[in-house]
């Protein structure tokens, strides 16, 4: 799965904003947002269609992934390099160097039991 630099991900979420959004009004917000120029722009939609993160259709460019499920992605690519896919090694982890506030704990053990449901 293609990992965003910060700079895309930052072109990414403003086109998740703004989906459907043609091509033409993308170029003047990224104007506005990033003061870039067109080719800058097209040059990011391009490389973020290619990568299958959006489409750009008739001029229109719309969400292929959501980014919910860009990050979702990325969040399972993290867990399978650095801890082996175990969910479970990844929150050991996290919790023996930071305290898990007793809202954080209920909040994780709701996730579990929605999911024990399904």
């Amino acid at each position: 799965m293609y990992q965003m630099t910060e700079t895309e991900m930052r072109f990414a979420e403003l086109v998740w904003e703004e989906v459907p959004i043609a091509s033409g009004e993308l170029v003047k917000r990224c104007a506005e947002e990033f003061e870039w120029k067109k080719s800058t722009t097209y040059t990011f939609i391009k490389k973020l269609c290619e990568q299958g993160i959006f489409k750009n259709e008739n001029a229109v460019v719309e969400a292929v992934l959501t980014k919910d499920e860009y990050l979702q992605q990325q969040g399972e690519v993290f867990v399978d390099k650095a801890f082996g896919g175990s969910l479970p090694k990844m929150i050991a982890a996290f919790v023996e160097r930071k305290r898990l506030s007793h809202e954080q704990i209920m909040e994780i053990e709701k996730i579990i039991e929605d999911y024990k449901k399904n």
